[in-house]
């Protein structure tokens, strides 16, 4: 073996786990009850693609981290078709062919086809080319893709090509190189030419901590940004666009220009940007400053806006200027933007249909914060005149509506109390009726076992009401006291919903507390500030104050839980995921003797330290500035600073691959703990490969049946018992 550095992920229990056998926990369980096992079945349908003649929808169907490519009847009819049956690893950026009898997508680095009506799938070509970034022409005829070229003698990368492949023969060509990378490929909309970006890398920054030994290395990675580039497709050279600092959702608007957004490095100034194509230049379209920083969600599944009309003529955006977040359109060769949504609710996933008239989106209520509809504004060609409408009646969370290529429907996805993710499709008016596509659901869960949250509000640090969900168990003996959770979202800018989150990140949660709710734990899920749904000054109460106020929100809904009359208050416990996993220390920190025990999967333990990483400081300087300009702040931001104050039981889950909190949090925590006299307190399980989210089915399986174990060791023996056990773990 090399004596020199190697990268290693190491287990570090501290403790010792008081293990029981898990097979025996599920024979004691009765025959109808939930399992573990039963809540990992569960899929999650994403990415919903219509066929061209409007008759079928594609999507991909995860379970546990296997993702398949379905097929469904577009009017419900009918259960989805499996068209790949891959027994590991995904599917991804599927499209239909032109002439609608074949789908394509994307697995392990090639390109796939599959007959639409099923059938076996097979690479698109006899010979196979790794490649990567498949993106297909507007007619869906050719594809653009990025090919790596092989390391020289020296080992170094000699860049990447822009390919152009016709999908009938396979004939190609090479249209452009960069010496670092290219990536983000996007089709001008009459196909002839291409936007992409060039020389972005990602810095790989190395340490090796002395508290984790000279041998164990830990990456840290910096992104660099590229130059976006336009390139004609009939001849001439690529053209350098002009890009203000920092830059995303680039897209085009029409065939000679391209729209792209901005922030400034501390957040507080956003920017629409507008490029000419042909000589690179670029003007302000739109432009919003904020007094604290700007917050609208980003994340995956929204897409990324401005959104361009698919007739050049609009620009579609998302803005909170009045208080919460509202779809907004301005006139793509300038003017004043236009306010399409109004009200104290928030707006987002806009999609225009491809006539240009009309905007989907979805919004929660007012007076629901929990639940999302789908709304459409028509706003023919004067936004002004805008209207808006809403079609979908039914309680839970509607989302990211997609529009057939008739413009006549829309698929969607909803979410309820007693169902997970599915795929819905319904007509684009008022008074239509929805059909189901999927059931995400094995077939032997019971799903009258649900339990329902009721929507409550608790005083927090500052007399501000903290906006929550309470779940009690169904026939719950209220003239006793039960052991209760509260369990703490992460992500910070997210929320709870009145049912099965949106996200399979955070529905596995949703799930797994089904599980407690039937074993007889109370569980609150607190909105604290910081999260989505409730306007622009809730989200944004955490400037200058994160760990402060936020957390305070957070533990006091163990207070809240206090003054339930059917609640132990010496047998609750508190537990949350990342930013949640970060309010779940200070909790047990803070107050040491409120909860009984505590779990925390791959939180922040020191803000410094999460500055520190080149992939975070931005975000973290944006929302609290640099430690050196508010070191009491930070200190503020400091779970790992207290851990000496820890005096109950704490669990610590993280995944090896988390880039979101890197690893080392963890194991400087433990570290600590150790340095600290806390060995006895503290259990570690490491997940060799995870990230941030669990996902794979062994890691779920361990982790839930793991944090079962502990939550009942400590919360479900009566409060003297639990009492005398919290220092013999």
């Amino acid at each position: 073996m090399s004596r020199g550095k190697y990268v290693l992920w190491l287990a570090i229990p501290i403790t010792a786990m008081v293990c029981a056998s898990y097979a025996q926990a599920q024979t004691a369980s009765r025959k109808s009850a939930l399992t573990i096992e039963q809540l990992i079945e569960i899929k999650h349908p994403s990415d919903p693609v219509w066929s061209p003649d409007n008759k079928h929808v594609v999507f991909t169907w995860d379970r546990a981290d296997i993702k398949n490519l379905y097929a469904a009847n577009a009017d419900g009819s009918g259960a989805p078709v499996a068209l790949t049956t891959f027994p590991e690893g995904a599917v991804a950026d599927s499209f239909w062919s032109d002439d609608g009898e074949s789908v394509y997508f994307v697995h392990e680095g090639n390109l796939w086809k599959v007959p639409a009506g099923g059938g076996e799938a097979k690479p698109a070509w006899s010979t196979q080319d790794r490649g990567g970034g498949f993106r297909p022409s507007p007619d869906a005829k050719r594809i653009a893709f990025v090919r790596s070229n092989r390391a020289d003698d020296q080992g170094a990368r000699k860049g990447s090509d822009l390919i152009i492949r016709w999908l009938t023969d396979g004939t190609e060509s090479t249209v452009a190189h960069d010496d670092i990378s290219i990536r983000g490929i996007v089709w001008a909309p009459d196909g002839n030419s291409l936007a992409y970006i060039a020389g972005s890398k990602i810095i790989q920054h190395d340490e090796s901590p002395a508290y984790s030994g000279a041998k164990l290395i830990y990456r840290v990675s910096e992104y660099v940004p590229g130059q976006i580039y336009a390139l004609k497709l009939n001849g001439g050279k690529p053209v350098a666009i002009s890009t203000p600092g920092e830059y995303g959702g680039l897209a085009w608007v029409d065939a000679n220009r391209l729209v792209f957004d901005g922030q400034s490095k501390d957040f507080k100034k956003y920017s629409i940007y507008v490029a000419d194509a042909t000589t690179g230049s670029v003007k302000t379209s739109h432009e919003v400053d904020e007094e604290k920083f700007w917050s609208i969600p980003d994340w995956g599944e929204a897409g990324a806006q401005p959104w361009p009309s698919p007739n050049g003529k609009w620009i579609a955006f998302l803005s909170d200027q009045d208080g919460w977040d509202h779809l907004y359109v301005t006139p793509s060769k300038g003017g004043d933007a236009v306010q399409i949504t109004k009200g104290r609710f928030e707006a987002w996933r806009p999609a225009w249909s491809h006539d240009s008239t009309r905007i989907a989106f979805d919004a929660n209520l007012e007076d629901h914060p929990g639940d999302r509809r789908i709304g459409i504004a028509t706003i023919a060609d004067d936004p002004a005149q805008a209207t808006v409408t809403y079609i979908t009646e039914a309680a839970g969370t509607n989302i990211a509506p997609n529009w057939s290529e008739s413009d006549a429907r829309l698929v969607y996805q909803h979410t309820d109390t007693h169902n997970s993710a599915d795929l819905y499709t319904i007509a684009a008016r008022e008074g239509a009726q929805p059909a189901r596509l999927t059931d995400s659901m094995p077939a032997d869960i019971d799903h009258s076992r649900f339990v329902e949250p009721q929507f409550v509000h608790y005083p927090g640090p500052d007399g501000q009401q903290v906006p929550a969900w309470l779940f009690v168990p169904k026939n719950l003996d209220r003239s006793k006291k039960h052991p209760a959770i509260l369990w703490i979202h992460g992500d910070g800018v997210n929320q709870n919903y009145d049912g099965w989150h949106v996200q399979r990140n955070y529905a596995v949660y949703y799930s797994i507390h089904q599980y407690f709710l039937q074993k007889g734990y109370v569980v609150l899920a607190p909105d604290y500030r910081g999260s989505i749904g409730y306007g622009r000054d809730w989200r944004t109460g955490v400037y200058m104050d994160v760990g402060g106020k936020d957390a305070k929100d957070a533990w006091l809904g163990g207070n809240y839980l206090k003054t339930l009359p059917y609640v132990d208050a010496n047998r609750m416990g508190v537990w949350g995921l990342s930013y949640g996993g970060f309010f779940t220390l200070i909790a047990m920190t803070d107050q040491p003797t409120l909860f009984r025990a505590g779990v925390d999967v791959a939180g922040v333990v020191d803000y410094v330290m999460y500055y520190s990483d080149p992939y975070h400081g931005d975000w973290t300087a944006s929302r609290i500035g640099t430690p050196e300009e508010h070191p009491d702040v930070y200190k503020n931001a400091s779970p790992i600073s207290h851990i000496d104050s820890l005096e109950r039981p704490l669990l610590v889950l993280h995944g090896t691959a988390d880039v979101n909190v890197p690893f080392l949090e963890s194991v400087w925590l433990i570290d600590e703990a150790l340095k600290k006299h806390k060995g006895d307190l503290v259990s570690f399980m490491m997940y060799p490969g995870e990230f941030h989210y669990f996902s794979r089915e062994h890691v779920l399986r361990d982790a839930w049946h793991r944090v079962d174990q502990f939550f009942d060791t400590y919360l479900r023996a009566p409060a003297a018992t639990a009492g005398a056990t919290s220092k013999a773990h």
